[in-house]
């Protein structure tokens, strides 16, 4: 066995890495850091590519009508691919007209808990697609298969005069220079949600889900169950600081592969190793040993370490 240091500072933490069966793991969502890889894959190889064609294999993975759709698809050129939340942005283009200046029309994929963006260099669905829904076929010959098991994703045509109404749906980047300290603080102060619930609700944060929520608040060493407003302010600077390094380790790791998530390129996430809480129940506490514990709530597990981040009696704060 490795023995592998902690990098998150002042953890004084070590411990010995050992291969854990696929089977401890939900398949889990794609989260801001797996939207942020695929977005930076995509747009590597799609800017500049004209659409020739759009094939809706599965009418509810769309957002309208598959014909609407596809329509106001066609003929577009892709610009930059960029991320919204956990949402994957696809910028198009009117390859006859200049477009500085202007407002490009967007597709907003959810990847729901199974969704693909996979590239294919012929005029069929990739060779790498199994469940296939929406195809984009180019016209230099390739394509864009948007593939899904479960089929909970959506795809969403927004206009480019609607992009900005839709965006203000979404709460602010937490990776973005203007998501301070102060400004989480703020957000936490207007709750009485429990503080994972919280972080869990894309219109007061965007892009974080469950498996991260759940490693900044053990870096945090902070109970999910803690009331948001009951945080103080040294921990609300722990919990910016953690959640903000903990987002960018896993954007530098491509992400964290559970069971389904894959880049376009093909490659797993590699953020999986780095989890310090997420999926450990029962193994033993990077920090202090204790076991790692499970609980439930919202519908979902959070798991933490029950001597680092006790649950608070009654109203009392998190320091």
């Amino acid at each position: 066995m490795s023995t592998t240091r902690c990098w998150a500072r002042r953890t004084g933490c070590s411990w010995s890495r050992r291969a854990e069966p696929r089977s401890r793991w939900s398949s889990g969502v794609p989260e801001l850091p797996e939207a942020e890889t695929i977005a930076r894959g995509l747009n590597r190889i799609l800017p500049g590519r004209v659409v020739s064609a759009v094939t809706v294999l599965r009418e509810d993975v769309v957002s309208g009508t598959p014909s609407r759709f596809a329509a106001a698809v066609a003929g577009k050129r892709f610009g930059a691919t960029g991320r919204r939340g956990k949402n994957v942005v696809l910028a198009l283009e009117d390859p006859s007209r200049a477009t500085v200046g202007r407002a490009v029309d967007r597709v907003v994929v959810n990847l729901g808990m199974t969704g693909r963006l996979v590239p294919g260099s012929g005029a069929g669905p990739a060779s790498a697609s199994t469940h296939p829904a929406v195809l984009f076929r180019l016209r230099d010959g390739g394509s864009l298969t948007y593939d899904d098991v479960r089929r909970f994703g959506l795809l969403t045509h927004v206009p480019g005069a609607e992009w900005r109404r839709w965006s203000r749906r979404l709460g602010p980047e937490p990776l973005a220079r203007s998501f301070t300290g102060a400004r989480l603080r703020g957000i936490l102060a207007r709750s009485r949600s429990p503080v994972r619930s919280l972080l869990l609700d894309q219109r007061r944060i965007a892009g974080v889900g469950n498996i991260y929520a759940v490693e900044a608040l053990w870096f945090a060493r902070i109970h999910p169950r803690t009331p948001a407003n009951a945080i103080g302010d040294r921990a609300g600077a722990r919990l910016h600081r953690s959640l903000r390094r903990v987002l960018r380790r896993a954007v530098e790791a491509g992400g964290t592969t559970l069971r389904n998530y894959r880049a376009p390129d093909g490659n797993e996430g590699r953020f999986r190793r780095a989890l310090h809480a997420y999926g450990r129940e029962g193994l033993p506490c990077f920090r202090c040993r204790a076991p790692i514990g499970r609980i439930v709530f919202g519908g979902r597990s959070a798991y933490l370490c029950p001597r680092c981040q006790p649950e608070p009696r009654g109203r009392g704060a998190a320091p």
